[in-house]
């Protein structure tokens, strides 16, 4: 149940990562493109574990 749980959550920081980076390429602004490079790593990291 935990490791549904862990992945769900993992999928859907990647899912909002990327939402995030598609909606800011339109404005290439430079911190919030960091932060969906970065929500979208921690979901990738949290996958992998």
């Amino acid at each position: 149940m935990c490791k549904i749980l862990k992945k769900t959550l993992a999928v859907c920081l990647i899912g909002l990562g990327l939402g995030i980076l598609l909606v800011l390429l339109l404005p290439v602004t430079g911190w919030l493109f960091i932060i969906g490079v970065t929500v979208v790593s921690v979901g990738i990291m949290w996958l992998a574990c």
